[in-house]
């Protein structure tokens, strides 16, 4: 018997991620177009929020001065309960799926205090059956943290750690609006090495005013500290951020930026970092799963303020969107309407959003994933596969198909290839390299 499906049709469902959203941050960054939000404390200094850690690093004094507000300030008690309340309104879309990760970003997360994550994971746990090792990430900034603050969280259940770092270098931190300096840099890694088995440290490259030899001086800090993963991005001028309006001097020229990426990639596979995302570099085994499974075009449910998300069922794939404003989307989602919008992915579309992914990883995507996780035939993108490969874009096998180093370089114009036709001509999108 021969059985047909109507285009579109997803015979499996794709794994799924949790991702969790806390928005707020000391100060937001010039550069930044997340939508994290400003919270002032109430006093210049204070101690750990409650939950923390002990006092062995002073607040205010040395390295692990915490620069948080108090936590009776910071209204984290009924963000988790909005947090739950939309969790708990999402369940009925994803009932019998299991989470293969989760990850907490922001605004700065380890604003909450350990004893927030802890009970925002138990609560998770509660209600969504884990795999077994699922990975647990948490952003973290050195200047939000003290002594034993990390551990805190690792005892909440959190298994890996992001570190936003950005630069060893206090006068480019101070140029990228960063709270903390470069020894709060170096005591945030030191205790990280000390409470994870596995963590991450974002640096960024050509910023205002950097030279090669200062970005060497950097890289070779970082590397140091032999991180089991390094995500390296290229400062960029996002629209709706201050950079975008009041870009700053002395940027390095485009031809400098790529000598800079050059350095990177050869010095992070000298230290054993293989780089097997356009911005990730990872020892082997150390490969972040949760941004894996963004890229294989996977599900993943969003809570949190402006959260995104994508679900598939069998007969259509949803994106959706929850309240940006945190006290809007607190109100909402106390009230079950965590949900601001959401839409179907237009079949025309699933092409390019599965290439907009997959085309970042180093080792491409397997031909027959394409099918599965679009519900599409590989005629849907062979005319773009063949243009890509002509033009010394991508290379292919009868299994796969992955960008080459030029293509990588050139990620954007790849990418760009597999817009829906109509886009394409009116060239409406630009996708950004990093």
């Amino acid at each position: 018997m021969i059985t047909l499906s109507r285009p579109g049709h997803l015979a499996a469902l794709p794994p799924l991620s949790l991702y969790v959203h806390l928005p707020w941050c000391l100060q937001k960054c010039p550069y930044c177009d997340f939508n994290s939000h400003e919270f002032a404390p109430k006093t210049p200094a204070a101690s750990a929020p409650q939950g923390g850690a002990s006092g062995l690093g002073r607040p205010g004094a040395g390295p692990f001065a915490l620069k948080t507000p108090e936590a009776s300030a910071l209204p984290e008690s009924r963000y988790i309960d909005a947090l739950i309340a939309d969790l708990e309104s999402s369940l009925p879309l994803i009932w019998g799926r299991r989470v293969h990760t989760i990850f907490i970003g922001g605004g700065t997360p380890s604003l909450f205090s350990p004893a927030g994550i802890d009970r925002l994971l138990a609560d998770i746990r509660a209600r969504l059956p884990l795999e077994a090792g699922c990975e647990i990430t948490l952003e973290a900034n050195p200047g939000t943290f003290e002594k034993d603050r990390f551990k805190g969280f690792r005892d909440a259940g959190v298994n890996r750690l992001s570190i936003g770092v950005q630069s060893f270098d206090d006068a480019k931190l101070k140029a990228l609006g960063r709270v903390h300096n470069s020894d709060q840099a170096r005591a945030a890694i030191e205790e990280a090495r000390s409470a994870f088995d596995t963590f991450n440290i974002d640096l960024m490259y050509a910023l205002p005013g950097q030279n090669l030899a200062q970005l060497q001086t950097d890289v070779q800090q970082a590397l140091a500290f032999k991180p089991p993963h390094l995500s390296l991005y290229h400062l960029t001028l996002e629209p709706n951020t201050r950079f975008a309006t009041q870009p700053p001097r002395d940027l390095p020229d485009e031809d400098t930026a790529f000598d800079m990426l050059d350095h990177l990639i050869e010095a992070t596979e000298a230290a054993g970092l293989r780089r097997y995302e356009v911005s990730a570099f990872a020892q082997p085994g150390h490969q972040c799963q949760h941004n894996l499974n963004y890229w294989q075009f996977g599900d993943y449910l969003g809570i949190g303020a402006g959260a995104h998300g994508k679900l598939s069922f069998p007969e259509r794939i949803v994106r959706q969107v929850r309240w940006r404003e945190p006290a809007t989307y607190m109100d909402k989602a106390l009230q079950g309407q965590a949900l601001s919008n959401e839409h179907d992915i237009p079949l025309d579309a699933r092409p390019f959003e599965y290439m907009l992914n997959s085309l970042r990883l180093r080792d491409g995507f397997e031909l027959a994933r394409f099918a599965e996780r679009t519900g599409l035939t590989l005629a849907a993108i062979q005319r773009p596969l063949a243009e890509a490969e002509a033009k010394g874009l991508l290379e292919r096998d009868l299994q796969r198909a992955w960008p080459t180093t030029r293509g990588l370089d050139f990620l954007s114009d790849l990418q760009a290839m597999f817009l829906p036709a109509e886009a394409s001509q009116r060239n409406t999108l630009h996708v950004p390299h990093n």
